[in-house]
């Protein structure tokens, strides 16, 4: 009966243990993949141990983080990748960044990634008390992956023509965060260096072949993707209707042109024909009167005797004024 009793106190201790406080947790975003020279971030957050003070539940008051690499607890003489504590650079390679705090956020960066961080990263968060450390068993485990699987896939496939849009996405066969690349298009590099290329309103100048490389690796280039732009094609066919219709018109109003002259044409004819008689009648009366006129001059040369030079002279006069008159 005494030791029925006693289990049942110790239950009952537990409980109100339970009741006030909490356990502490590391929570991870699992798992993970990164391309060598990359950068990696692991998102984590934790809680951490919380008692029952004044009626109220306050977290305990964390001193030290540590991550470590392939450890189950992160303690004693384990090789840590960070640690808030040390100040020997051996211990805290600059390659690993903590960008978490004490309070909630343990995340961590990996810049370069190499073959060495293919492993299991674990958080371990320390306080006054040692009841209170805590270590997030499960950890994180980060795939290492290859460079040279690096490719470039787009958005949609088949034919683009003038004014398409396209995104074209430098990827691998893992995920990763952060991927830091350059775009090249025949082997030129270009200005953008985030993992997706977006190319709105598609003209003749996008077609060429993309490439993408880590931003650091000069030996990562991706597969080349064929991006072929049919807008030639459709210039070509606009220009060919412009041409046409221009010449349609020109044609056209050559035409008309010709028509107006051989209609003007006929219409003089037709008008010279009926006034063609009277024309001649005219013309031939005219020519009648200038030789009278130049017969009457020359009897009177003649006649003149002495005064024949006067006379020539004065008859001239007449006659050449007879002749302006006239015309």
């Amino acid at each position: 009966m005494a030791v029925v009793v006693k289990k049942v106190v110790c239950c009952f201790l537990l409980l109100l243990t339970g009741a006030g406080s909490q356990r502490p947790s590391v929570d991870y975003e699992r798992p993970l993949c990164a391309v060598k020279g990359s950068t990696l971030t692991i998102l984590c957050s934790f809680t951490p141990q919380s008692v029952k003070k004044d009626g109220k539940q306050l977290p305990v008051e964390i001193i030290r983080v540590i991550w470590c690499q392939n450890h189950e607890i992160c303690q004693l003489q384990t090789p840590s990748v960070y640690d808030s504590e040390s100040r020997e650079k051996r211990v805290n390679d600059s390659r690993y960044r903590y960008l978490g705090d004490k309070k909630g956020n343990c995340t961590l960066q990996i810049t370069g990634v190499q073959e060495q961080d293919n492993a299991t990263f674990r958080f371990r968060m320390e306080a006054k008390k040692v009841a209170n450390h805590f270590t997030g068993r499960a950890g994180v485990a980060v795939r290492v992956s290859d460079a040279a699987q690096m490719e470039v896939q787009s958005s949609r496939h088949g034919e683009f023509k003038r004014d398409d849009a396209v995104t074209l996405n430098c990827t691998t066969k893992c995920t990763f965060h952060q991927l830091e690349v350059t775009w090249f298009r025949d082997g030129h590099a270009l200005k953008h260096t985030g993992p997706s290329l977006q190319l709105a309103t598609l003209t003749a100048g996008d077609s060429g072949n993309y490439t993408c490389r880590l931003k650091n690796h000069v030996g990562s280039f991706s597969t080349a993707f064929r991006l072929r732009v049919e807008a030639e094609k459709e210039a070509s066919v606009q220009v060919s209707l412009i041409v046409g219709v221009v010449s349609a018109v020109l044609m056209l109003l050559c035409f008309v042109i010709l028509v107006l002259v051989i209609i003007r044409r006929k219409n003089l004819s037709s008008v010279r024909g009926e006034a063609g008689p009277q024309y001649i009648q005219e013309e031939k009366a005219q020519q009648q009167e200038e030789d009278d006129d130049v017969s009457y001059g020359h009897i009177q040369l003649q006649a003149g005797g002495g005064q024949a030079r006067r006379v020539e002279v004065e008859d001239d006069c007449i006659i050449y004024s007879s002749v302006v008159a006239r015309g």
